[in-house]
């Protein structure tokens, strides 16, 4: 515990923010919020009483800031080392000459169908088309009407909801994206002085760059979303249709009839490749590459996600 308890809330957040220099910025995030939430409600709880003595008491209970940062470290490093992605198994491990054991090239290459992550990514890419229009809409219309409804009294106020809807719906992205992506992101909002006049906060407001980013960020992820599911569909589609091309006419090459003519249909002076396509080696040349198709295009989406998770962090959370 420190020597001296802090005087203030803000000097007990101030030394709580120095306490954790250093550790994720989404952390810092919650731990503030967390931290502030609980003073103030001790505080007003014993408004009879000064605030520094209330705080004398309330570090006595829940911790000094020292105390507090190395708890919400510890509790951090143990959470993320539950969610990791659990260590590839012994089956995907590959003996080299000198007897060490270490993943071969195509068990890393293949071994992207065991990661989870993959198939969370994959379903990101394919929502962020939704979420993209939506949140374009929103920033656009939003921030029209803004503009629209400055001249009158209420465009004050519309644009303040406006904002603060924009947060709200970056904390939901940020939840959804420390899901999909795995990338911590904040799970609190942001704290903001008290103590200030109507006039200070729509000051503060329109200089913090985190309310800029955040509608950027928004508004980016139409030609995002489009160029995920786009990357995703086209990529999954090709190596799908391959493999399967290859089966189907597989089976056509062994006489078997298949309902609604299904296979693969080339124009009349391609007879020769049509014969060659259902070769053996033709067969299997289509289900290898309809193979590679599909597993670079699971590793093409898993490295979509993880840069998408650092650049909603960059973009949604004040570092």
């Amino acid at each position: 515990m420190t020597s001296s308890a802090p005087a203030s809330i803000t000097e007990y957040l101030q030394a709580l923010r120095v306490a954790l220099n250093g550790a994720d910025p989404a952390l810092i995030q919650d731990a503030l919020y967390d931290a502030e939430q609980h003073l103030r409600a001790e505080v007003a709880a014993k408004s009879t009483s000064p605030e520094s003595e209330v705080l004398a008491e309330i570090v006595k209970s829940y911790g000094a800031p020292d105390e507090v940062a190395a708890a919400y470290l510890e509790t951090e490093s143990r959470v993320q080392a539950a969610m990791a992605t659990p260590a590839p198994s012994r089956h995907f491990a590959k003996a080299d000459i000198r007897g060490s054991t270490g993943p071969g090239i195509g068990r890393r290459f293949f071994g992207v169908y065991a990661d989870v992550r993959t198939y969370t990514m994959l379903f990101y890419c394919l929502l962020a088309l939704v979420t993209g229009v939506f949140y374009f809409s929103f920033v656009v219309v939003g921030l029209s009407l803004s503009i629209g409804l400055a001249i009158l009294i209420i465009g004050v106020p519309f644009f303040l909801g406006f904002v603060g809807a924009a947060r709200l719906l970056a904390l939901v992205e940020g939840r959804l994206v420390e899901a999909m992506t795995g990338e911590r992101m904040p799970r609190r909002p942001s704290t903001r002085p008290r103590d200030l006049s109507l006039l200070q906060r729509i000051g503060l407001m329109l200089k913090e760059i985190r309310t800029w980013t955040t509608l950027a960020y928004q508004a980016l992820m139409l030609p995002l979303g489009i160029a995920y599911f786009v990357i995703a569909v086209v990529g999954l589609s090709i190596g799908c249709g391959l493999f399967l091309g290859a089966i189907v006419e597989g089976l056509h090459a062994l006489g078997v009839a298949l309902p609604g003519n299904v296979g693969i249909h080339l124009a009349d002076d391609s007879a020769w490749l049509q014969g060659w396509i259902r070769h053996p080696l033709g067969l299997m040349l289509l289900a290898i590459g309809g193979v590679l198709a599909t597993t670079i295009t699971l590793h093409v989406v898993r490295g979509i996600g993880r840069l998408h998770g650092a650049f909603a962090k960059r973009m949604l959370v004040a570092l």
